[in-house]
């Protein structure tokens, strides 16, 4: 069962002419979830890329993220918009493409050198996940690989984080907007 055929496309949302690709279906779907978890577990226990921790981006990111820090034995370490975490935060503001958006990490939850394995649900223009970068980075942390089940690369966002220096991987990718 490919992986792809478990998302489902919900036209014109959030506004007409986007194909929005929802992974709720996938999640939901014991099987298709599992692959996910299964293959991303796969690729990382190989070793090939090294990093000691996991970074999830609000909200889906925490459940893939959440998932995969278990399996792979690693910690795991939220990414949350403006005004959700408890403690001392860095933020960093970024365009949308009717506005912009904050997000927050912890001051103390990335120490100087530590390599992140960053995952989200879906890579579309990029913007959230060169957020969350950023973040890594202002905590003197590294990304050693930015990791998505989804890729739209008629949207862009693989391209300006791979022009960018970073390390993209993906499961499944949909042509179009």
């Amino acid at each position: 069962m490919p992986i792809k055929s478990k998302i489902r496309t919900i036209p014109d949302y959030p506004k007409k002419g986007i194909m929005f690709r929802d992974i709720t279906t996938l999640m939901k779907d014991p099987v298709g979830f599992r692959l996910v978890i299964d293959n991303l577990t796969q690729r990382y226990l190989k070793g090939d890329i090294k990093f000691d921790t996991i970074v999830g981006i609000e909200a889906r990111g925490f459940i893939l993220g959440g998932a995969l820090a278990y399996t792979l034995g690693k910690g795991f370490i939220p990414v949350r918009k403006k005004g959700k975490l408890p403690a001392k935060v860095v933020s960093h503001e970024y365009e949308l493409e009717y506005g912009t958006d904050r997000i927050e990490m912890h001051e103390d939850s990335i120490e100087k050198g530590t390599k992140v394995l960053l995952i989200d649900d879906l890579l579309a223009t990029g913007g959230t996940a060169l957020a969350a970068a950023t973040l890594i980075e202002k905590l003197g942390g590294t990304v050693a690989e930015m990791a998505f089940v989804v890729n739209l690369p008629d949207v862009g966002g693989e391209k300006k984080l791979t022009g960018k220096g970073y390390n993209v991987f993906y499961l499944t990718e949909f042509e179009g907007d």
